[in-house]
């Protein structure tokens, strides 16, 4: 008898085993709308062309070298990585009340986050302290919160399957709710599944409602300048709620906005109340990282730090992803486009309205069973698709399939 003989066969992470049904699929026609990864008009991961040329400066520098990194991570992609989500003139960065973490990936810093505050946050253990996610969310931040050890992890209002938008009412009336102190987890921008952001004004009605009632604030930025092409305007909801003067934590990820996705590169960026604040935030921090990696590896962080520090770089990585933000916005208005042209049942102006790589297209689970299994097309059950899986070449047989399934199946 094993001593494993009792353990149970977990089930598939979705996306994993979407990806894995769709490369054991034959048929010609084949589209992979579900993985969240960029790419090009061809169907082919992109490297970005500022990313090769950083790759190519860091192997013929023979004064780097692999020794290990401090364990919270590489200073200059720590500080720079913060910069680009608060803005070099940030007050609380001036003040010196930001540090970070360098984190294995946006989830990494998501469990640093989760891992601190449930030691630390106001003074005790917090294994009962509520933390609400978005209904729907990225099924990582569930699992996260409940794996660092919150019991109450709980959902918030934020989608309007009715009206396919922001269900801004529903969300104020969880945050007037929740019990003070409780931890929200906020998109910062391009919502994943759903691709609707709050706007300006109705961001500032949440900063409002959470700094009345006590609740603490944890971006989750995974798609700076990926969503609408612009570094601001992509980070000004982070920097709104810097500006009202909340401590906060935002994790970053440069997988999206840098193409590095197997690099696992991310960032967790504290916004404290004071210096002597974020001294200790830190200080427990460190013990934490050491025990869960140790420290963290140096290619990506080094690619990322580079090109933010160099203006050339900087300038031109900035082209790079508004090369990848203008192709989602083109798909999306190509995609609304030919459903409206075929007269598909409904209203598809969402399509256009949300943002980032994903969109809730508002089809039911027997809909994308349809378009799965007879259409041979792969997308999320909830309906969510990756904008990025649409080319010039297969939106028209993608446009056809939903007009199909919307038409065909209720």
């Amino acid at each position: 008898m094993s001593v494993f003989g009792e353990v149970p066969q977990a089930v598939p992470v979705a996306v994993f085993k979407l990806t894995a049904d769709f490369r054991d699929d034959q048929n010609p026609n084949k589209v992979n709308l579900g993985v969240g990864a960029y790419r090009t008009d061809d169907s082919q991961p992109w490297v970005l062309p500022v990313v090769r040329k950083v790759e190519k400066m860091i192997a013929e520098d023979h004064r780097l070298n692999h020794e290990y990194l401090p364990i919270l991570g590489l200073p200059e992609f720590r500080s720079s990585a913060s910069k680009i989500a608060l803005g070099e003139d940030s007050p609380a960065i001036l003040e010196n009340r930001v540090g970070a973490v360098q984190c294995l990936g946006g989830t990494g810093a998501l469990k640093i986050g989760a891992e601190f505050l449930r030691r630390w946050y106001n003074g005790q253990n917090n294994t009962k302290t509520p933390v609400y996610v978005s209904a729907p969310t990225w099924e990582n931040h569930n699992a996260v919160f409940a794996n660092a050890g919150f019991e109450d992890v709980r959902p918030y209002k934020y989608w309007d399957a009715e009206k396919r938008g922001l269900d801004l009412a529903g969300f104020l009336g969880d945050l007037e709710s929740a019990p003070e102190h409780s931890v929200f987890v906020l998109h910062a921008c391009a919502h994943n599944p759903t691709g609707t952001d709050p706007t300006q004004d109705e961001w500032k009605q949440v900063a409002e409602v959470m700094k009345r009632r006590n609740l603490f604030v944890f971006f989750d930025s995974a798609y700076q300048g990926f969503a609408s092409g612009s570094l601001e305007k992509d980070a000004w909801a982070i920097r709104f709620f810097v500006s009202e003067g909340f401590e906060m934590f935002v994790a970053q990820s440069f997988s999206k906005n840098f193409g590095l996705y197997n690099e696992r590169v991310g960032n967790l960026t504290i916004v404290a109340k004071d210096h002597e604040n974020l001294t200790r935030i830190l200080s427990q921090m460190e013990k934490i990282v050491r025990v869960t990696w140790s420290n963290p590896p140096s290619q990506g962080a080094r690619v990322v730090a580079i090109t933010l520090n160099t203006p050339e770089l900087f300038t031109e990585w900035k082209d790079n992803v508004k090369t990848m933000a203008d192709r989602v916005l083109l798909m999306r208005a190509q995609l609304k486009a030919k459903l409206q042209a075929l007269g598909t049942p409904g209203t598809w102006d969402h399509i256009t309205e949300q943002i980032g790589m994903f969109s809730f297209t508002g089809l039911t689970p027997k809909q994308v069973e349809y378009m799965v299994k007879e259409r041979h097309i792969y997308l999320m059950a909830s309906g969510r698709i990756n904008m990025c899986g649409l080319t010039t070449k297969n939106i028209d047989y993608v446009a056809e399939s939903i007009h199909e399934a919307v038409t065909k199946v209720q």
